[in-house]
């Protein structure tokens, strides 16, 4: 377990590399799993078609200023951000519900009976169906309405377009018409004011018999003149209370929590309100993104929520101070009208004082008249002058096209479904492959067998799917054997016994596979051999060899078989073959072993050697009966099939008997699969060379010819080492 764990924490980008290419299969069936998913879920999404309207909105300017050149907008991300609440506000939705009959329509979609109510319908098209973009840096913005009915998307955007547009000019020209509306019933009011006074002044005339007066002659003395004076400045200080009144009367009517929405527009000119609405704006922004990925009870969100709260009431604060400035001006401004009256009422009580009594009262009639007149003209020429301003277009909005119905569908997007899948398809693959490299306990290399079981491994055979015929027509699928073959030999002290057992940990390693084409070899290479199929519950080597199954070695163990009857000879030129037998229900128990020992005793003059195909030795007693008779044991493992835990249990297993363990042997190792299994998967490739003939070499008369790809399981001399 050292080992491994040390392995583990030295894992460079070339394991991971490695892992990859081991579980490819893996990953290809994770992947594909994943598109398949993501595909059959895609066909059965419902299909949201898109219809976008483009509208170019600028910020008003405060004030339209006639026979002046008119700067160009600015770009106010701020003016933007307003634009996008309103749009999505009630006062612009719910119209376009009312309109277009939408508590209906998406009722009908939704599969609900009757129709929806307001504040539903409302939620439902600003959350699933309406995005409001802008482009960065440009005034325009895009209304992108989904829905599952191409035609209604486009309905909906162009209604949203339209109620925007039309409450957008309605805003821009608001504070116009209710300015021309008071100038209106200012000049109503001083109409009658001048009609009165005409009145006096005729009566006057009459009275006083002075028809043939010019009621526009002008005395030339000093106090006459300082009266005209006063009371022109009388008259311009009333128009200036007039205006100041309007618009401190305005801005009183507004609600208090409309009144955030007037900062930008030409009610309030104040540079610190202005400052301080972007600061707050900037404060909300923040607010909403952290809101996004932090909790509520998150510092940072609650001290964002804090500032922001502390903006609105600063700004409030302000407004109330305008608001309270306003009244201010405009009280100021009628205390110096009443003022300038009282001066020019005492002014002119002195002028009649001093000037003749019999023209004083006409005179000063004459000039009220005169004073009011021109009020009254100046009252029109300014009402005339709003006119014609309100007149000038104001182009502050602007719809650029008209929402189409879509052809396709933009949700939900194939492209974007199936790359979104063949990238989480190819993470999970890695990650799933990845868990369960780590979490994979089996022997991972050559160097793991041999640390943990202190064993040689004595052949890897590469996975290798069995072929039709007995023998294999390639030198580079008999090789693997040969190797095994060579090793064994070498593996085998002199004077010790030929009969040995090839047994597993678990079922279904290979071992009967391996054992059979290796006793073939061996016994092409020369040597006299006997294979016994002891596997009696699950017995695999008949069908091998195409032979009959019985008898066999439970009917010669039972005594109701001789050895002549239960032997095949020469299956394959130097081999002969016992069968497992037909015997229901037969296992090998310590009542068989004196006979199993009888029955070595009998055959090892005869044979080479002698080898047990071996059911496995965990959890089924026979091959621990099979390994106490027998001369030596040989491990098989297959690659990265059981836990090391296991396989110890197993060599445990054996050593607890006194058989001693020649080696190990690898079985069904994939190609290219690394780690030093790589270099004889390698130098096996080496006879799949075209043309080419495996080297052999030299060997003399009569030996075996040593493979090229052999284990040295011999110690190194050290007389050969250097330094």
């Amino acid at each position: 377990m050292a080992a491994t764990t040390a392995s583990k924490e030295q894992a460079s980008l070339s394991d991971f590399l490695q892992i990859l290419r081991l579980r490819k299969s893996l990953i290809a069936l994770v992947l594909a799993l994943v598109l398949v998913t993501t595909l059959i879920v895609t066909a059965f999404l419902p299909r949201w078609y898109l219809a976008t309207t483009k509208i170019r909105v600028e910020k008003p300017e405060s004030e339209v200023k006639l026979f002046q050149t008119q700067t160009s907008n600015y770009y106010d991300p701020y003016f933007l951000q307003d634009q996008f609440r309103i749009i999505q506000s009630e006062k612009i939705i719910y119209p376009v519900i009312a309109n277009l009959e939408l508590n209906t329509r998406l009722a009908r979609i939704l599969g609900v009976t009757g129709s929806l109510p307001n504040a539903i319908t409302y939620q439902y098209l600003v959350d699933k169906m309406l995005r409001v973009e802008s482009p960065r840096a440009s005034s325009l913005i895009e209304l992108n309405v989904y829905a599952q009915d191409a035609g209604l998307a486009a309905l909906i955007a162009n209604e949203i377009a339209r109620v925007y547009s039309e409450d957008r000019i309605a805003l821009a020209t608001s504070g116009q018409r209710e300015g021309m509306a008071q100038l209106k019933q200012e000049l109503l009011a001083q109409e009658s004011i001048v009609t009165a006074q005409r009145d006096i002044v005729e009566k006057l005339r009459k009275d006083l018999n002075i028809s043939g007066v010019d009621l526009n002659a002008r005395y030339s003395d000093m106090e006459i003149e300082t009266l005209r004076q006063m009371q022109n400045s009388l008259i311009a200080l009333s128009v200036d209370a007039i205006g100041r009144k309007t618009r401190w009367e305005r801005f009183k009517s507004i609600p208090v929590e409309d009144r955030l929405s007037l900062v930008n527009s030409e009610l309030i000119q104040d540079s610190n309100i202005q400052n301080l609405l972007q600061a707050y704006l900037v404060a909300d922004q923040t607010l909403t993104r952290l809101k996004g990925r932090l909790g509520e009870a998150h510092p940072e969100l609650i001290a964002a929520a804090e500032n922001r709260l502390k903006m609105r009431e600063q700004l409030e604060a302000l407004l109330r101070g305008y608001e309270s400035s306003l009244e201010i001006t405009y009280n100021e401004a009628e205390s110096r009208v009443a003022e300038l009256r009282k001066q020019l009422a005492q002014a002119k009580v002195d002028q009649i004082l001093s000037a003749r009594d019999r023209m004083r009262p006409f005179e000063e009639a004459a000039q009220k008249l005169d004073d009011e007149t021109r009020l009254l003209t100046t009252l029109k020429l300014t009402l005339r002058q709003r006119e014609i301003d309100f007149q000038v277009p104001k182009k502050t909005i602007e719809i650029l096209n008209t929402a189409e119905p879509a052809r396709r569908p933009s949700k939900p997007s194939w492209p974007l479904n199936i790359g979104f899948a063949v990238v989480f398809g190819l993470i999970f693959g890695v990650g799933v492959a990845v868990l369960m490299e780590y979490f994979d306990t089996s022997f991972r290399n050559v160097a793991d067998v041999e640390t943990r079981l202190k064993l040689p491994v004595l052949g890897v055979i590469p996975f290798h799917l069995a072929p039709s015929d007995h023998e294999d027509p390639d030198p580079a699928g008999q090789e693997p054997f040969r190797v095994l073959h060579t090793n064994l030999n070498l593996a085998l002290k002199p004077g010790q016994g030929n009969a040995f057992v090839l047994f597993s940990a678990g079922p279904g390693e290979g071992k009967s596979t391996t054992l059979h084409r290796l006793t073939r070899l061996m016994a092409g290479a020369g040597e006299k051999i006997l294979l016994i199929d002891s596997d009696l519950r699950r017995p695999t080597q008949h069908r091998l060899a195409h032979r009959p199954k019985e008898p066999g070695l439970s009917d010669l163990l039972m005594g109701t078989k001789s050895l002549d009857e239960v032997l095949q000879r020469a299956i394959a030129p130097g081999l002969d073959f016992i069968p497992s037998g037909g015997a229901g229900g037969f296992s090998l128990s310590l009542l068989y072993v004196n006979r199993l020992r009888e029955l070595l005793a009998g055959l090892r003059g005869r044979y080479d050697k002698i080898i047990f195909d071996s059911p496995p030795i965990i959890g089924v007693s026979d091959a621990s009966v099979l390994a106490s008779v027998v001369d030596g044991a040989v491990l098989l493992i297959q690659h990265r099939r059981n836990p090391q835990s296991m396989v110890l249990r197993a060599q445990q297993i054996v050593d607890a008997i006194k058989t001693p363990l020649l080696g190990v042997v690898l079985n069904q190792v994939p190609n290219g699969s690394g780690e030093d299994y790589g270099y004889y998967t390698h130098n096996y490739s080496y006879y799949h060379e075209s043309g080419k003939k495996p080297r052999r070499s030299a060997a003399k008369p009569g030996q075996d010819p040593a493979p090229a790809d052999r284990l040295d399981l011999r110690e190194p001399d050290p007389r050969d080492r250097k330094g």
